[in-house]
């Protein structure tokens, strides 16, 4: 009798353990299994007497049934979200989804992008694009019920903070509709490597919603004391702002800058940058009525005499 229980609790633990992920597809259909492998194009689970190859474009979502460890959730320590759910998919097809987080910042002066990192409006640009500019508008694109994307200009833009050293400026933008924005989640932890495939989305020349993809070339390249993600992902002007994402749809850096007179030499600034501009706001605050806070610091004056300085001296030789 005593074998027949054991055997009975262990059936049931076995039953009990029985993972079962849930692949939901574009079309509404839902494959419930083992995921034993998954990539960037496809992914493999494992239905009990077959396994089935899914392509990723097909891939809606994928709930993952891991009873070893806690339930996934989205992370908000701050402005920025990060995920540990985000399914890995080929650059095309990941696209769709993040797209529409990707905005168009325009001044009097010119114009650049961004990307909105909540639902509440925040966005992130580089600070070169809106420098010196306080006329702001945005040009977003809303999904609509029928899939489609409407073109919308917002003209209640409000500059938060700015950090010209790191070149990151952070707004807030109003919804016309009062209704919550897409938005792309940064990073949770910095995992780039060489040779791992980026792709940027921006609005380059004006060109709206242009995507271009390259791999990370080096992801340690230095200038003025900072640090930068090196790409070969087509970058141009108008570019300045828009987001770096890796093929979870995490943006994985800010592009800002490249060499005009070579190609395929592109920059952006990692997101632990990002992060610690967002964290620490306060000190970059703007403030269009005080040209000298917190946002923006003046060089000092250049000496006009070599020496030292008359009301440093008492007369004696000394300097005090």
């Amino acid at each position: 009798m005593l074998k027949v229980i054991l055997f009975m609790i262990t059936i049931q633990c076995l039953v009990t353990h029985v993972q079962a992920d849930t692949v939901i597809l574009k079309s509404g259909t839902e494959i419930k299994g083992e995921v034993i492998k998954q990539s960037a194009t496809h992914l493999w689970i494992d239905i009990g007497h077959d396994v089935i190859p899914i392509d990723m474009i097909q891939v809606e979502n994928l709930i993952m049934d891991d009873v070893d460890s806690e339930t996934v959730s989205e992370s908000q320590p701050t402005l920025f979200k990060t995920s540990d759910s985000l399914l890995e998919r080929i650059p095309q097809s990941q696209a769709t989804i993040v797209g529409p987080s990707v905005i168009k910042v325009s001044t009097p002066g010119g114009l650049g992008s961004g990307v909105m990192i909540n639902e509440d409006g925040f966005a992130i640009t580089n600070a070169h694009v809106i420098q010196g500019e306080t006329d702001l508008e945005v040009t977003v694109w809303l999904p609509q019920e029928d899939g489609s994307l409407q073109r919308t200009t917002i003209e209640e833009v409000e500059i938060i903070a700015i950090n010209n050293h790191l070149d990151l400026a952070l707004l807030s933008i109003t919804h016309p509709e009062d209704i919550p924005f897409d938005f792309s989640f940064l990073e949770k932890a910095e995992s780039i490597v060489v040779g791992q495939p980026v792709f940027a989305i921006g609005n380059p020349l004006g060109l709206e919603r242009s995507m271009s993809q390259g791999v990370i070339s080096t992801k340690q390249r230095s200038f003025d004391g900072l640090t930068y993600i090196q790409t070969d992902a087509a970058v141009n002007p108008g570019n300045s702002g828009g987001p770096l994402f890796n093929t979870k749809g995490e943006v994985v850096g800010i592009t800002n800058m490249g060499i005009t007179a070579a190609e395929s030499l592109n920059f952006a600034i990692p997101t632990r940058y990002v992060k610690d501009f967002i964290n620490n706001r306060e000190a970059f605050a703007y403030d269009s009525k005080n040209p000298n806070s917190g946002h923006i610091y003046h060089k000092p004056p250049q000496r006009t005499k070599e020496g030292i300085s008359p009301i440093l001296q008492d007369g004696t030789g000394e300097v005090h």
